[in-house]
């Protein structure tokens, strides 16, 4: 009798619950698509333009979409103060795939990025209008009838004292860049690390916490060392398990140390403060700092770039 009364207390329970079931159907508000600028120029290299458009949160990210994002036909121009210089769009379908290397390196996209999709550039080859150290670019983009401004500087070198590697702990193969640097006195330096493995990385990646400024740094020398990026989504064995973040004994590292300004420094800060946060949910939110005026999104960076080549062995 107890089982029987048991059984049925289960069905009206399971009753209950079944008929408190109800669709609901969510109206998400549809949020106004955004210009994203991400651009860059270093001194003897090209400005380099990338612009899309941002993509709602919900929406696929398949091949034929995420080509669509890019925004094609605008006007952009960059300027130095004595000069003005309106720049060509060139798109990878457009060009020989020997070329496609190069692209990577210029424009700092993986080559296989660069291969899966017609990615799109703004750039010249009119050489007046590259990057010099200590001058000042602005931007200007005309495109969707929005208009688009920036302005950043390429500061004057500050190199580094020393580099060197050298094995973590108790690894006999394995370790990290270490480098000395002399942070001239006034405050406003800032700076940003690159790496790339010689036959591993197919373009400079940025180091883990790639961006520090002169805050507690101002005036004095200081050692410290880095831990290598990856690509999003890298399935290389090098990075996945214990050897994460790490260097090689065998490896030749080419290093590339940038000076910037301090509006490039709050959008690098914010922008990977955001990216190591995502999906911790203990962390305080953040909003990516931009330097680009008109409604738009990203950055526009100057970068002061000292290159070095490591070899451990």
């Amino acid at each position: 009798m107890k089982k029987t009364n048991f059984i049925i207390y289960l069905l009206f329970l399971v009753g209950i619950l079944t008929s408190c079931e109800k669709d609901i159907t969510v109206d998400l508000p549809q949020t106004e698509q955004k210009l994203v600028v991400e651009g860059s120029i270093e001194q003897g290299q090209p400005p380099l333009i990338i612009l899309t458009k941002t993509i709602g949160y919900f929406e696929p990210a398949d091949v034929n979409t995420l080509e669509k994002l890019f925004v094609h036909n605008a006007e952009v121009t960059v300027s130095n103060g004595s000069l003005s210089k309106q720049l060509i769009e060139i798109c990878t379908n457009d060009i020989p795939d020997s070329l496609i290397p190069l692209i990577a390196v210029l424009s700092g996209v993986n080559v296989n990025q660069l291969a899966a999709i017609n990615y799109c550039v703004y750039t010249t080859f009119d050489q007046s209008i590259w990057g010099e150290i200590g001058k000042t670019y602005n931007l200007t983009i005309k495109a969707d009838g929005k208009i688009l401004t920036s302005t950043t500087t390429i500061p004057n070198l500050i190199p580094l004292d020393s580099i060197w590697y050298k094995n973590q702990g108790t690894y006999d193969t394995m370790g990290y860049v270490w480098a000395k640097l002399y942070d001239p006195p006034g405050k406003g330096n800032a700076y940003r690390m690159f790496t790339q493995r010689r036959g591993k990385d197919a373009r400079m990646i940025p180091i883990i916490g790639s961006v520090f400024d002169d805050k507690f740094i101002d005036g004095k020398y200081f050692d410290f060392y880095s831990i290598r990026g990856s690509e999003f989504n890298s399935a290389a064995p090098d990075d996945d398990g214990e050897q994460r973040g790490y260097y090689k004994i065998t490896d030749t590292i080419d290093v590339k140390f940038c000076n910037i300004d301090p509006s490039s420094f709050l959008f690098w800060r914010t922008y990977e403060t955001e990216i190591y946060n995502n999906g911790n949910p203990f962390a305080s939110p953040t909003t990516t700092m931009t330097n680009i005026k008109g409604g738009g999104l990203g950055i526009w960076c100057g970068y002061g770039a000292n290159y070095y080549t490591i070899i451990p062995q």
